[in-house]
């Protein structure tokens, strides 16, 4: 893919997103269209150091939005689609799983259906070189026990209301390739941490909690394992997937870097008292308060990343410490950016309207 293509990216201004955004400008010289409805999750600011480029645009719009997706497709006639657009966190889709059918299944319908119009409509050479990525969670395949991993063959048991519409939409993604020919990508990540996180996540959440001196929410006794992914690990990978995967396959992305909840919590305590330290508040892990498990919360995640590694020869440069240490301190270094997102001030809804808005 050294030849520079048209890129757009829908959830360009989300945490993952924006993360992939950044990569391909910086990286690339690819042209990238950013599709977002700037919900609550979706924040501009994300995209501040690379939205002065001639090669990136913003367009304000929902997937689900099929008129909209024509209009798009037949205005950039993109090379690539890669589609991040998703409600995403667990415990909002336990309380509102209706927006979670919406965007995610629905929303993933309307923009399938654009591109394969767009997509019939090209030329030979342009309609083998295009590509439908889908990107996707591993929470799909359900809970592991205490030992084992999930591969692109694991079958699906999604347990919560945002990984059944996830795995809804995997399976769109899947028929559209298989039904209408249209070359499409999957690939499902473990969980992803780093820079630009929204706040409500795990870790953010912890970081911003310890900083102010808050009780730090863990679920349960914090024996949940998770497999964590540094997000600019992952961005790599999705520009790798778009460039050499096969069309019809998918690709398990990991960290290979399990992690019970509780000793991610106090780590990044250790790594607060180190790096910020507050006599005010005293020894971070001192703050950690065990609350009610969520319903149904999956023991265990963990990613076989062979076939990603051996296949397309991408690898996770960072391993859980160093990852977590960046995140960290980039959170300290950057406390006006986490701030007006908490504020509600960098909200989508609210974005540019007031000209005042400070920072």
């Amino acid at each position: 893919m050294a030849d520079s293509k048209t890129i757009l990216v829908t959830g360009g201004a989300g945490f993952i997103g924006s993360a992939l955004v950044r990569r391909i400008i910086e990286a690339t010289s690819h042209r990238v269209i950013v599709v977002d409805a700037l919900t609550y999750a979706g924040n501009l600011d994300s995209l501040a150091p690379v939205s002065q480029s001639n090669r990136y645009s913003f367009e304000k719009a929902d997937i689900a939005d099929e008129p909209h997706m024509d209009a798009l497709m037949q205005a950039h006639r993109p090379d690539i689609i890669m589609n991040l657009a998703a409600e995403s966190h667990v415990d909002r889709s336990i309380d509102g799983p209706g927006a979670f059918l919406q965007t995610n299944i629905m929303g993933t319908f309307s923009l399938l259906q654009a591109a394969l119009r767009h997509w019939r409509g090209l030329d030979d050479q342009a309609k083998a070189a295009f590509r439908f990525h889908h990107i996707s969670t591993d929470e799909v395949f359900g809970s592991l026990g205490p030992t084992g991993a999930f591969s692109e063959t694991t079958p699906y048991q999604p347990n919560s209301p945002y990984s059944a519409s996830k795995a809804g939409s995997d399976h769109l993604v899947r028929a559209w390739h298989h039904t209408y020919g249209m070359p499409t990508l999957l690939t499902n990540c473990s969980n992803n941490y780093g820079p630009y996180h929204f706040p409500e996540k795990l870790i953010p959440l912890v970081i911003l909690n310890a900083l102010e001196g808050k009780p730090l929410p863990v679920y349960g006794k914090g024996d949940n394992i998770r497999d964590w992914l540094f997000v600019d690990d992952h961005a790599r990978a999705l520009l790798l997937v778009v460039e050499k995967g096969t069309p019809g396959e998918s690709y398990n992305v990991g960290g290979r870097n399990e992690r019970k909840n509780i000793d991610v919590v106090r780590q990044i305590c250790t790594l607060l008292d180190e790096m910020a330290p507050d006599a005010a508040i005293g020894r971070r892990e001192d703050l950690i308060t065990f609350v009610t498990d969520r319903p149904g919360h999956d023991g265990r995640y963990a990613i076989d990343a062979t076939r990603i590694e051996t296949e397309l020869g991408w690898k996770a440069e960072e391993n859980f410490d160093t990852g977590l240490r960046k995140t960290v301190r980039w959170y300290l270094d950057n406390k006006a950016w986490w701030e007006r997102v908490r504020s509600g001030g960098y909200r989508g809804e609210r974005l540019g309207l007031d000209a005042k808005e400070p920072g």
